[in-house]
């Protein structure tokens, strides 16, 4: 089942820590692997699902992001400013609520390539989207080929689709691969302020409404110095 998913945000506001120096002077989601930002590669899943409307979420370096997305003429992108405070993924998309509307929406991380086949792996959440039964649909991504990856997994999932998290201290075969559609009324309740996505997915969970899709492509988490290496060598070999 699907239905019109009209809008999508991209996560673009974090510090980028770990991919010091290099972000010392540019903000993560404009790093550049193989000759392109982190955050057009977000863009092109927004384009290939045929969502032309796009959030931008910006607090770092934020005037870089800002002139970056004025440059983008194909899709409509306003920016939600967070420049007061960080609010980390839940927090920022929570702020943006008023830019999102009242219907459900994609949300992606532009830490993450996804790359995929014939159909763009956000097309294929927004074709699985039922929103009968599901409050927020993830893209998972089996932990043993995601590129930049090593923990231990997020969720196992039923021959239906849904989601659970592992016992304390153990591994789960499939992670989170920063790609999900939610509906707006998660948030609901939930006190303004910093906190995390995963808020909302318990929230989903508990009520039996986190279900997940898994992710049939390649999935390359952009996290450290060393994983931009082997991301870049990664696509040129294909």
């Amino acid at each position: 089942m699907s239905t019109d998913i009209s809008r999508a945000m991209v996560l673009a506001a974090g510090l980028g820590r770990r991919l010091r120096p290099l972000t010392n002077t540019v903000p993560k989601p404009l790093v550049k692997v193989d000759g392109k930002a982190l955050i057009d590669y977000s863009f092109d899943l927004v384009r290939g699902a045929d969502i032309s409307q796009a959030i931008v979420n910006c607090h770092y370096l934020a005037e870089q992001i800002e002139a970056h997305v004025r440059q983008v003429t194909d899709l409509q992108v306003t920016l939600s400013d967070e420049r007061g405070e960080l609010l980390e993924t839940g927090g920022g998309v929570q702020k943006a609520l008023p830019l999102l509307g009242n219907s459900p929406f994609a949300v992606l991380n532009s830490d993450v390539i996804v790359r995929d086949g014939n159909s763009t792996s956000l097309k294929l959440l927004v074709d699985r989207w039922d929103p009968s039964k599901m409050d927020v649909l993830l893209l998972l991504q089996p932990k043993e080929n995601a590129v930049g990856y090593d923990g231990i997994g997020d969720y196992s999932m039923d021959v239906e689709g849904q989601l659970k998290r592992p016992e304390a201290g153990k591994g789960a075969p499939f992670i989170f691969a920063g790609i999900q559609i939610v509906k707006p009324e998660m948030f609901d309740g939930i006190e303004a302020g910093k906190f995390s996505m995963n808020v909302i997915f318990d929230k989903a969970a508990h009520n039996g409404r986190l279900f997940g899709l898994p992710h049939a492509g390649q999935w390359l988490h952009a996290g450290t110095e060393d994983a931009l290496k082997i991301i870049e060598k990664k696509i040129r070999e294909q």
